[in-house]
């Protein structure tokens, strides 16, 4: 069963997809390959200020707004325009790490799996 996401963050939308994603044979493939949890903190333009978490869990196929009631694999940390550029593949994960724009908490083995292939291609319009 999907939970709604209910954000106004930009990142909302793509955990969205991310969400029916899952469902789909292409997102069995990365539960497979990955079975990770992650868990993300999304800032709307500062992190420390508003923001909001969300959890992938790529062990059991779910995508859901709030804290991992546990230990996460790794948390990464983002302003929600870096986490669309980064899911989206116009921004480069170790790029965003050296820069800052990326903080991550956990596994570093977890975080390495960490990639724009994870995430649903944008549809072309």
């Amino acid at each position: 069963m999907a939970s709604k996401i209910d954000s106004e963050l930009k990142s909302a939308a793509v955990l969205q997809q991310m969400q029916q994603h899952l469902q789909s044979d292409a997102g069995k493939e990365i539960l497979a390959k990955i079975g990770f949890i992650y868990q993300f903190v999304i800032a709307p333009k500062k992190l420390g200020k508003d923001d909001e978490m969300f959890v992938v869990d790529l062990k059991n196929g779910k995508v859901y707004q709030g804290a991992y009631d546990g230990k996460p694999d790794a948390t990464f940390s983002f302003v929600d325009d870096d986490f669309v550029a980064l899911s989206s593949g116009k921004l480069n994960p170790q790029m965003a790490f050296i820069r800052g724009k990326m903080k991550i908490k956990g596994s570093m083995s977890a975080a390495q799996k960490f990639t724009p292939d994870i995430f649903p291609k944008p549809a072309k319009l």
